[in-house]
């Protein structure tokens, strides 16, 4: 009975972030309801309140996160600490904060209680994903990010079009979370344990042992969670999401998905067995091959739909795609022993592309145009005229996503190229070379919505009028950060290459 409390005890002062968050969630649900009357009345600027409540939460997560333990054994334990989950916490957390101010502006008052709610338990799921050390709270921490993004997505808008884009991701939702279980009892299978480090264990001590069945397993688990990062062939449901829901909804399913996804694979896929085999072991059908043709397939995909868009939020949504592209080289080349790891730039460059694309939704959604957010390439025109600190924040986050100086995107792209080609192998270089010919396909719609807002002349009608403040101060946090990394990237650019570090074999 000791040993029991002594190893709860234990996890507890281990998930003490996420459980400030979730205590928190179960506060604003409890409480939501009595402050709004029967007919779904609140009193005005009630959403401030919660938005308050819900910064101060993730401020005391964020305190306790930077003066807890950086790393712990895991062992047999159902949580582990290590440096993928301090970097992990420090990141979500971040996003977190920015997402709540946004959100403020975009859910009325009578159900900002319950979306601000939705918001921490999507954060703790992040977080929870990262300090898994069990399949069992791995997935359970993937589904608290699922369900509660269903009723996010729902809650800003409740017209038809939000309603057909929710009923979209959810369906598609967990026709992939049931991929995922399927792999995980695969792996279960292959190894005779759900626990993390049990996996490992079997598998470094009987490699020979269920191969086939890890590799399969592995397949399975890369599909998946593909849909989370919107990895082609499983990305078709992103235009039209992110095309019904909101400026903030379509903010938090670009980055906080990407995180999860991303996280997820790097704590399942070496379980598997060798994710990362040697340049002379000839393994063809290895799993790092399938994520090098993931890669390529998805850039190509995500900048060539690109290209025909009109509408702002499709046109970000195959962004969105081709940067998961991006991403995929990193995770393909690995934690090699090359000046620059694969793993350590995919890590940096989620911060990157993080910062810039909701710094994108939020600038977007800070500008009235029509009596709506902008929409379309048309509602840009002439932006610069009319409110120039807005287009230069588009601006600058929009050369983030080009890759162009003196923007972090600049350095993250770099980064994964040489990740690419420093990695010697003829595979490695032709994922850098693609990744180039990509960014550069990619850089014709980013810097034509930039040469429409300062080019164009704006509209005789419906010009531009009011700024929301919300999105504005979310916008211009992300803008100055998009800079920052790129002058003083050291300080995330060792956090994240630490744990590459650690996984290198």
């Amino acid at each position: 009975m000791t040993t029991a409390i002594e190893q709860l005890n234990a996890a507890v002062y281990l998930i003490a972030p996420e459980l400030i968050l979730v205590v928190t969630v179960c506060v604003m649900f409890i409480t939501g309801p009595f402050f709004v009357t029967e007919s779904g009345v609140a009193t005005p600027g009630l959403r401030k309140r919660w938005t308050a409540l819900s910064l101060t939460a993730i401020g005391c997560a964020a305190f306790v996160w930077y003066t807890s333990t950086r790393t712990a054994p895991a062992g047999a334990g159902p949580f582990r600490i290590d440096e993928l989950t301090f970097y992990v916490r420090g990141l979500t957390l971040a996003a977190g904060a920015v997402l709540a101010v946004l959100f403020a502006e975009q859910i009325d008052d009578g159900h900002a209680a319950e979306g601000q709610a939705c918001l921490l338990a999507i954060l703790a799921g992040v977080n929870l994903t990262a300090i898994a050390n069990d399949l069992v709270g791995l997935f359970l921490a993937l589904e608290l990010v699922s369900i509660p993004t269903y009723v996010l997505l729902y809650l800003p808008r409740r017209g038809a079009a939000n309603q057909e884009a929710t009923a979209k991701y959810m369906l598609l939702s967990i026709f992939s979370s049931a991929i995922v279980l399927y792999g995980m009892s695969l792996l279960y299978g292959a190894s005779g344990t759900t626990n993390l480090a049990g996996i490992m264990a079997a598998r470094s001590q009987h490699p020979e042992a269920s191969a086939t069945l890890a590799r399969v397993a592995a397949a399975t688990l890369v599909a998946g969670l593909s849909f989370r990062i919107a990895a082609a062939p499983f990305h078709f449901y992103a235009p039209d999401v992110f095309q019904g829901v909101s400026s903030a909804a379509a903010a938090m399913l670009s980055f906080v998905p990407k995180v999860v996804g991303f996280v997820a694979i790097l704590r399942v896929l070496p379980l598997a067995g060798e994710l990362w085999p040697a340049a002379d072991s000839g393994d063809g059908a290895s799993i790092r091959t399938l994520l090098a043709a993931l890669a390529i397939v998805t850039m190509a995909i995500g900048n060539l739909l690109a290209l025909r868009q009109q509408h702002l939020h499709r046109l970000l949504a195959y962004s969105s795609v081709a940067h998961a592209g991006y991403m995929l080289v990193g995770l393909a080349v690995g934690p090699a022993s090359s000046p620059i790891s694969g793993v350590g730039a995919l890590l940096f460059y989620l911060a990157a592309y993080g910062v810039t694309t909701i710094g994108i939704f939020a600038l977007l959604a800070c500008v009235a145009g029509k009596g709506a957010p902008l929409q379309t390439q048309g509602d840009l025109a002439g932006l610069s005229r009319v409110h120039p600190a807005v287009a230069l924040g588009l601006a600058i986050c929009l050369f983030g996503l080009t890759g162009l100086p003196p923007t972090a995107g600049f350095t993250g792209k770099l980064n994964l190229f040489f990740a690419g080609w420093s990695d010697g192998t003829p595979l490695g270089r032709t994922l850098a070379i693609v990744m180039a010919i990509n960014a550069a396909i990619a850089a014709w719609y980013y810097l034509r919505l930039i040469a429409v807002m300062f080019l164009d002349p704006p509209a005789a009608e419906g010009q531009p009028g009011k700024l929301f403040l919300g999105p504005a101060v979310a916008g211009a946090a992300c803008s100055a950060a998009t800079v920052l990394l790129f002058v003083a990237p050291q300080p995330v650019w060792n956090a994240a290459a630490r744990f590459s570090a650690l996984a290198s074999p």
